[in-house]
C-alpha cells in the first residue's frame, strides 16, 4: 500500500504508465471501518500485482478530498487501467466484492 503524501497526480500516472489498475482509499486516523477497508485491500494486493493501492489520509492531502468529493471515510475509487472509475463508494467491501468490480 502506497500511502500518499505529495502529488497525488505524480503516483496515479505512474501506476497507470505500468497499466495497474488503481484503488483510492481515503481514510483517517480514527476511523474503525478504514482499519476494516485496509485489512481488506491487504487480501487484493496480495493476490493481485496489478492492483496499486494508494492510502490518502484526509487531514493530510485536503486538495485529493475536494477534487474526488469526499465527505465521508473510508471512501474507496477504483480505477481500471484505462483511468475510468469502476466503482466510487463509501464504508467496508470484503475483499472477494472488489475483486469482482476489478474482474478477477
Amino acid at each position: 500500500m502506497i500511502e500518499i503524501e505529495n502529488d497525488l497526480n505524480i503516483v496515479m500516472d505512474a501506476e497507470f504508465e505500468k497499466g495497474n489498475f488503481v484503488i483510492l482509499q481515503f481514510t483517517s486516523e480514527l476511523c474503525d471501518a478504514c482499519s476494516a477497508l485496509e485489512m481488506e485491500l491487504e487480501d487484493i494486493e496480495e493476490d493481485h500485482n496489478d492492483v496499486s493501492i494508494l492510502s490518502i489520509d484526509v487531514s493530510e492531502n485536503e486538495s485529493a478530498v475536494e477534487y474526488y468529493d469526499v465527505y465521508q471515510t473510508p471512501t474507496m475509487i477504483i480505477f481500471n487501467n484505462q483511468r475510468e472509475v469502476l466503482f466510487n463508494g463509501i464504508g467496508v467491501m470484503l475483499s472477494q466484492d472488489i475483486e469482482k468490480l476489478l474482474g478477477k
